[in-house]
Parts: structure tokens; C-alpha cells; sequence
């Protein structure tokens, strides 16, 4: 399942670069680009279990950037 995901006070590029390095990591992930120009996500994931798999990488964002808001 492709998806873009809209990003919100998403502060630096390092923060994105490391949000996406994170999300790579994800069990069902099978690409995510950030870019912090356009504050979008653009994911590639498993559709089985996306559910959970959204989950995850909300908590990633957070983990790194508290303030970022993603709007799915």
C-alpha cells in the first residue's frame, strides 16, 4: 500500500533524515522518503497488518520529533 502522509512543524532536515532511517527499520515497511521541503512522507507498506505498522511509525516520528504531527 502506497501513502502519502502530510507532516506538520516538522523543524529540520536532520530530524526528517532521521525519522526516515527509523521507519526503515519497521517490519512491513518497504520504503518511506521524507522530504522537509515539502513536509510529506511518502510510505510503501505492507497492507496485512497496517494498521500496526502506522502505528509504529507514529511513535518513531514522536520519539525523535515530539512537535511533528502526521496527518493520515
Amino acid at each position: 500500500m502506497k501513502k502519502t502522509i502530510a507532516l506538520q512543524d516538522l523543524d529540520c532536515a536532520n530530524c526528517a533524515a532521521k525519522m526516515e532511517n527509523g521507519i526503515k527499520k519497521i517490519d512491513g515497511v518497504n520504503s518511506v522518503s521524507i522530504s522537509f521541503v515539502t513536509q510529506k512522507m511518502v510510505l510503501d507498506i505492507e497492507d496485512t497488518n497496517s494498521e500496526n505498522i502506522l502505528k509504529e511509525i507514529k511513535a518513531v516520528c514522536k520519539r525523535i520529533e515530539p512537535d511533528c504531527i502526521l496527518k493520515i
